[in-house]
């Protein structure tokens, strides 16, 4: 497979190098100040741009665009991840493509399939999807909708490649997290549903040193973890966990094969 991208920031970077380290070949074109993720996170842009051919280019000349379409010539997939109007006024839109080169596949990342013309990132389609929290201490320890939007761009282009030449394909950042979200919209991890802190078995406990993931849902572990903890079923387990440290009760679950983890911090 051969690709052009204009992605930048995360999603399309994330999906072009997993399609080549799966074998694809790519060129990647930037604007002449280049990627901001380069600035921001330089190791992670190094990482995810390993084998990727970089080119800076300023599409709003002439020479930028010939040079573009003089790559789009030899290229199977076109890959973008901007709004629909700055395609069009570039005319890099799909329609405009497909006219030019009638061969050539066309994938598009943008914020909301609904709303296209929207402005967004990651921080406000989670905040719209209703999952984060209050205050600057809420802010998401992952960018959720950029590296699930990037595993629908991934697939996109693998299943573009089997559709007719000329094909194609938009994927929505925001489309992503609706899915990812069903729990919370379904109830299941609200505040105080069976996983938001309405079931003692399933929570985050606060050890003598560090604090605990528990996790036993199911109803043979959750009967082990009572009957382990000297418990009566149902009963809150918070004095108990007190009582050691968080790697001792990893160590203490994982000698009766109980789903607890000892919570990390984003460093460990």
């Amino acid at each position: 497979m051969r690709l052009v991208s204009m992605a930048a920031n995360v999603p399309g970077p994330v999906a072009v190098s997993r399609l080549v380290a799966g074998g694809a070949s790519a060129v990647k074109i930037e604007a002449p100040w280049g990627d901001q993720l380069a600035v921001i996170c330089p190791a992670w842009y190094a990482e995810l741009h390993a084998g990727v051919r970089v080119e800076r280019l300023d599409l709003k000349t002439p020479p930028g665009i010939a040079a573009l379409k003089a790559l789009l010539r030899d290229s199977d997939v076109f890959l973008a991840s901007h709004r629909p109007s700055a395609l069009e006024r570039l005319g890099l839109d799909a329609g405009s493509l497909v006219r030019e080169f009638p061969a050539l596949r066309h994938v598009n990342i943008v914020g909301d399939t609904m709303d296209p013309e929207s402005p967004g990132h990651d921080l406000t389609y989670q905040a719209r999807a209703g999952l984060l929290g209050h205050g600057a201490a809420a802010l998401p320890l992952t960018l959720l909708a950029d590296m699930m939007g990037a595993e629908r761009a991934h697939a996109a282009v693998l299943s573009v490649m089997h559709k007719p030449r000329g094909s194609s394909v938009v994927v929505g950042l925001y489309d992503a997290l609706r899915d990812v979200a069903a729990p919370l919209y379904h109830g299941l991890t609200a505040v105080g549903g069976h996983l938001g802190g309405g079931n003692p078995a399933y929570g985050i406990y606060a050890a003598r040193e560090g604090a605990i993931a528990v996790a036993a849902l199911e109803p043979h572990f959750r009967a082990r973890l009572y009957e382990s903890l000297g418990l009566p079923d149902g009963a809150d387990p918070s004095a108990v966990f007190a009582t050691r440290t968080a790697i001792e009760w990893e160590a203490w679950a994982a000698e009766r094969d109980l789903p607890l983890a000892a919570v990390r911090n984003s460093g460990s």
